[in-house]
């Protein structure tokens, strides 16, 4: 469980906060192996044993004063009686985790099964559902990527394959030859499957294990076709009189396949993961969407493009995610499509439900077989709750981040599905006027519990006899992980300022602008954005007394707009000039995709800072020779390549990394870099730690089209002769901002 505060010294009180212009909060990555120093857990069992303060609910940590039958609450003050049963465990202190680490993982007791019958079993069930209405090549990439994920998964495994268009078909792979039967979908938008998909074909026939089935499995991804190469004159006795065959019915689909897994969750799972493949917009039965709205008419129509696309034009899709989790399924979204899909209102389905959406704008370079290998090889937890508790002097504002909120408890997150990476985040109000004592005596704490549960696979068991017996079930585990932290008190405005976490800065400003976005429109979150720069560094100038009054105005060459006196401040103009630059908060008219938008809206949601930092403000490192590193970073621009002198560029833009040969390299340099040396470790070891696969590209100055890496260069001005205001370099950047502080500070 990995923490990072914007200040590591909180601010006094509200004033200070206030005055400094700074963001006040937390990022949290609660499944993370480890903190963000690197520190595993202490591990240990009893955690429905750990006591609890009876005012706030906190509990117990190694921050708690202990006394002999009692024991003062690190986060209210409140003097709690022990148990003797916890006197006696903690006279041995070395026995129990939580009077060894202030970061535990305790195993809770172990669930019971939906029907009563002990402990619930927990097959890992996975179902791919795959689009039709689709192109061969669109297949051809589903299958790869299907035989994949084969290969990812671990023994004991169930999956099911699906397929959706006109109709919806379910395979039978455990007979002598795949079966597939299909019910067809009724094409009006308030329809539903005229049949239940139990009498179709039983749940456990269509799950079929995966050690014993995989070759049948294979041979049925063989038989997919697309609709639209079959005969289009419907099968006699199915008079469907003018409709189109090889309509997209999507969202019959899910929902169907959601009641179907539905009838077993709690029994054969805990969580099932649907995999949904899509070529484009569902355009056929309930959940078909309107794709005429990204058209032309909003030009003649005068209304905000980047306004009218980004809300969802259905609340279908966010009532099937509320389905889903009442099902115990959880859906990743594949899209492979250039087309308008309407991500705006697909993306509820997945996020709400504790999925991924992707988005592959082409099949032929498409990472979708790497993506979701990497994603079935990670661990997981499921049913978790996130709750954050703090000392009395303040409390969580808003959350950010893809969980819904408790409907009874404040504070109280649910998320159904969470991976390694994922990364959630809360900014901090003060409770009153009075703010944190001077004295340091207390000081500001957080509590972050996180109750989840894993699915442990089978493990070879030694009988009486010592003859090894393998379990061939699968169990699950309920664990309830555990960090308190505490944080100084910044005593003055410099002090807070040098605590700045620019990174985490970054994180919530991302959060908070895609908000607005959504709201108000991409205008709006782009105005926000520069108005805080603008008031921090108004702040900043006034804290160092750097701006001489004369006769009643300030001097504009004395504004110092890149916090000369403050290191820790100084990345943050060009991360926001960079955050203006992205397609996030580009303009419709600039060529930004809505789809792309939205997909980005829902990665940076999820990434924690350090990735977040190299989407937003890609990192540049020079090499003189493939083995030797000749500068760690370099500003992105092409005065910086130039005065470096260096042959080799490295790129990591996260999504993309790209290795540039300069035009002026030694030509005995070795292109492309060979496998064994540092570059080529170095970016083994980054695609390895990615939560995507980063899409790698080699370029050679002069020889191959660089425009991709030279777009990635946005410091220069570049006005593209478009006349857009929005498209300025740094410099006239920060000459624009010193003028607005100018006007702020009148």
């Amino acid at each position: 469980m990995a923490v990072r505060a914007t200040v590591s010294q909180f601010p006094i009180d509200t004033d200070a906060r206030e005055g400094s212009g700074l963001l006040w909060g937390v990022t949290v990555n609660p499944f993370a192996a480890v903190d963000e120093n690197g520190q595993s857990p202490a591990y240990g069992s009893g955690g429905e044993l750990l006591p609890r303060c009876e005012n706030c609910y906190a509990y117990f940590n190694t921050f708690c004063e202990l006394e002999q039958w009692a024991w003062s609450c690190s986060l209210c003050g409140t003097l709690n009686g022990l148990s003797s049963d916890a006197v006696e465990r903690y006279s041995r202190p070395q026995s129990c985790a939580e009077m060894m680490s202030s970061f535990v993982d305790l195993e809770l007791p172990q669930e019971e099964s939906a029907d009563g019958g002990g402990a619930m079993q927990a097959c890992p069930v996975y179902v791919a559902a795959v689009d039709l209405s689709s192109s061969e090549e669109f297949l051809e990439l589903t299958k790869s990527t299907l035989l994949a994920a084969l290969e990812a998964l671990a023994p004991g495994s169930l999956f099911g394959l699906a397929t959706f268009s006109h109709k919806l078909g379910l395979y039978d792979v455990q007979g002598p030859i795949p079966v597939v039967k299909n019910v067809f979908i009724p094409p009006d938008a308030e329809g539903t499957l005229p049949i239940e998909l139990e009498d179709v074909m039983p749940l456990l026939q269509f799950l079929a294990p995966v050690e014993n089935c995989k070759d049948r499995i294979a041979l049925a991804l063989e038989t997919l076709r697309p609709t639209t190469s079959w005969e289009r004159t419907p099968a006699s006795g199915q008079g469907l009189d003018g409709v189109l065959l090889g309509g997209r019915g999507f969202g019959v689909a899910m929902e169907a396949l959601c009641n179907y897994l539905g009838s077993e969750y709690g029994n054969t799972f805990a969580l099932a993961r649907v995999f949904a493949f899509l070529s484009g917009a569902p355009d056929y039965g309930a959940g078909q969407l309107d794709t005429r709205r990204y058209g032309e008419q909003y030009a003649s129509k005068g209304e905000d493009a980047d306004r009218a696309l980004l809300p969802e034009q259905t609340p279908f899709y966010k009532d099937l995610a509320a389905v889903a989790v009442q099902a115990g399924v959880c859906v990743d979204i594949f899209a492979v499509t250039n087309e308008y899909t309407d991500l705006a209102s697909l993306k509820f389905l997945s996020i709400e439900s504790g999925g991924s959406l992707f988005l592959y704008t082409s099949t032929e370079d498409s990472t979708l077989p790497q993506d979701i290998y990497r994603m079935l090889s990670r661990p997981y937890a499921f049913g978790c709750v996130l709750r954050m508790r703090t000392s009395t002097e303040f409390k969580p504002g808003n959350s950010y981040g893809h969980f819904f909120p408790d409907p009874q408890y404040e504070n109280v997150q649910h998320i159904i599905c969470c991976d390694s990476y994922a990364t959630y985040a809360y900014d901090f109000v003060f409770e009153n006027n009075v703010g944190f004592s001077r004295t340091q005596s207390d000081l500001p704490t957080i509590q972050i519990a996180f109750q989840y549960s894993v699915v442990v696979p089978p493990v070879d068991l030694l009988d009486s006899e010592g003859v090894s017996t393998s379990r061939t079930t699968y169990s699950l585990k309920r664990r309830l992980r555990i960090r308190t932290l505490q944080f100084g008190v910044a005593k003055n405005i410099h002090e807070l300022y040098d605590s700045c976490d620019p990174e985490v800065m970054l994180s919530l400003l991302v959060h908070k602008v895609i908000l607005v976005s959504l709201e108000e429109g991409v205008r709006e979150g782009r105005i926000l954005l520069q108005e805080w720069l603008v008031i921090l560094i108004a702040q900043y100038n006034d804290a160092y007394k750097l701006i001489q009054y004369s006769n009643g105005s300030s001097i504009r060459s004395q504004i110092d707009v890149g916090f000369s006196q403050c290191p820790q401040l100084q990345p943050l103009p060009r991360l926001i000039f960079a955050l203006l630059r992205n397609p996030l908060l580009r303009f419709h008219e600039e060529g930004v995709h809505p789809d792309y938008r939205i997909y980005l809206q829902c990665l940076f949601s999820v990434l924690e800072p350090s990735s977040l930092h190299r989407a937003v403000y890609p990192v540049l490192t020079s090499y003189a020779t493939p083995d030797k590193q000749a500068y760690p970073r370099h500003s992105l621009s092409r005065a910086a390549l130039i005065t470096s002198g260096s042959p080799i560029f490295f790129l990591d833009a996260f999504t993309t990394l790209i290795v540039f040969y300069s035009s002026t390299a030694d030509p005995t340099l070795p292109y492309p870099p060979p496998h064994d040396c540092l570059l080529r470790s170095i970016i083994n070891k980054l695609k390895q730690e990615r939560c995507i696969t980063p899409k790698l590209i080699f370029i050679r100055g002069g020889h191959d089209d660089a425009s991709i890496f030279e777009n990635f260069l946005i410091e220069e001005q570049d006005v593209d002769g478009s006349g857009l205001t929005s498209v300025m370099g740094f410099v006239s950047f920060l000459e624009d901002i010193t003028q607005k502080v100018l006007e702020f500070m009148k």
